[in-house]
């Protein structure tokens, strides 16, 4: 091995990603409102650049060439004070009632004395948002001198309160709260739910029914009647903010087509300053004058791949509607096998691209509002070569196990061989049990009635 020191001269090709680059890339994998909130805090780093927030009242009397706009605007425009901007999120008001205090309302109105008050106060306070009171008689007795008779009674008296089932400390619990508030008292379902609740949702049901000495129809009826009940009393309470899902780009349909339109108004436009104007017209030299030159540069490369980012997004959502142009027609059954590769072919752009594209973004369509990533899936050969979606194969299990009869549900094996003898698409027993779990379909044998 030669291990000699030396100079040499080499010729290498190489990929270098500059930071302008790595600035599209990171762009086109922002959904519009992240690509605001990016605008919005690079106008407050580069001094050459101003946002203005587009009229919505007006937004579709306007039609602009690209969605951001270098907008200069008269002087007098230029020195009007930007006061209205804001987003119409930041108006909705948060009023959700949450469970703690939903139960302290209802405290208020019991006749208790001021340390039992305190005492279930405390404890409303220790009821999470699933509606479980959480926490143990150590903790509570930590914090105020209550004895275990006296915890157990102002547990209890929680429990009588609104909705039904609150402040359980089990599942089994929650269950008996709501069957003994029911008229008339239901003993049958109470003794199941106290004695054989993990036979009856694993469908163990001949057990149960031998023990008890009922018919299996009583058990079915049985697991009818706690089917009805809330296994979570305090889920149409507060919980977590509800997230709101923008669509950045609305297919419609008109006649025959389909036209892509993107969600522009959802981006603000964007001015030059005139205040540093003079640097880059008079070509001064400088500290500040080459300090205003470059943050023009980057103004102007963000404004170039902001626009590209849009029509990037327009060419491969129009490429996806190209593939899919019967599930906009006709909905989820006409789904058809797409992969990245053919959009990525038929948009003229590389698969990873389409991948960044497609990520964390919302289409508006016939049917609803969809990410992109959603329209992509793998398919199944039928015996005529023809390839059929995924999807599609989901909604032939899902009409199967609809139509079947009850007292006889299908097997997986007998829904492969129906879909092959009826549709021509071979279909292996474990794909079934894979598509049907994912579709939240139970199990033949769970699936089973006796009445």
């Amino acid at each position: 091995m030669n291990l000699e020191m030396g100079l040499y001269q080499q010729q290498t090709m190489k990929l270098v990603m500059t930071q302008e680059l790595r600035q599209a890339i990171s762009l086109l994998q922002l959904s519009t409102l992240d690509l605001h909130q990016y605008i919005e805090e690079a106008a407050l780093e580069n001094p050459l650049m101003e946002i203005e927030e587009q009229d919505t009242s007006s937004m579709h009397a306007e039609s602009y060439d690209m969605p951001v706009m270098w907008h200069d605007e008269p002087p007098e425009m230029q020195e009007r004070e930007e006061h209205n901007e804001y987003s119409p999120f930041d108006q909705a008001k948060d009023d959700r009632l949450r469970v703690p205090d939903y139960l302290i309302q209802q405290i208020r109105l019991m006749p208790v004395d001021k340390f039992e008050t305190k005492v279930l106060k405390h404890l409303a306070s220790n009821v999470g948002d699933n509606g479980y009171l959480e926490g143990t008689y150590e903790e509570t007795a930590a914090v105020l001198p209550v004895s275990w008779e006296k915890y157990e009674e102002c547990v209890a008296h929680l429990q009588r309160l609104e909705p039904a089932g609150i402040a359980a400390r089990s599942l089994k619990e929650c269950l008996l709260l709501q069957l003994q508030r029911k008229f008339p008292r239901y003993e049958l379902a109470e003794q199941v739910v106290s004695d054989w609740l993990e036979e009856l949702g694993t469908h163990r049901w001949k057990e149960a029914a031998k023990r008890l000495n009922v018919s299996l129809a009583d058990i079915q009826k049985v697991y009818d009647e706690i089917q009805q009940l809330d296994p979570y009393p305090g889920s149409s309470f507060g919980g977590e903010k509800p997230v709101c899902l923008v669509p950045d780009v609305y297919v419609e349909r008109q006649g025959d087509t389909f036209s892509v339109e993107l969600r522009d108004e959802g981006l603000p436009k964007i001015r030059l300053n005139r205040q540093y104007r003079h640097l880059l017209e008079n070509k001064e030299e400088g500290e500040a004058a080459e300090y205003a030159k470059q943050k023009y540069k980057q103004l102007t490369w963000m404004l170039k791949s902001i626009d590209q980012r849009q029509q990037t997004i327009r060419s491969v959502t129009e490429a996806i509607v190209e593939f899919q142009r019967d599930f906009f027609k006709d909905g989820t059954s006409q789904m058809k096998p797409l992969t990245l590769k053919d959009v990525a072919e038929a948009a003229d752009v590389h698969e990873s691209t389409v991948s960044r594209t497609t990520t964390n973004k919302y289409v508006q369509t016939p049917h609803g509002l969809f990410e992109l990533k959603y329209f992509f899936s793998a398919g199944m050969n039928n015996h005529d070569g023809e390839q059929t979606s995924t999807f599609a194969i989901k909604d032939m299990i899902h009409d199967l196990v609809d139509k079947e009869e009850k007292q006889r549900p299908l097997s997986d094996q007998k829904i492969s061989t129906l879909i092959e003898t009826e549709r021509g698409i071979s279909i292996s027993r474990r794909a079934v049990a894979k598509y049907r779990d994912e579709l939240n379909i139970l199990s033949s044998s769970k699936r089973k009635r006796y009445v």
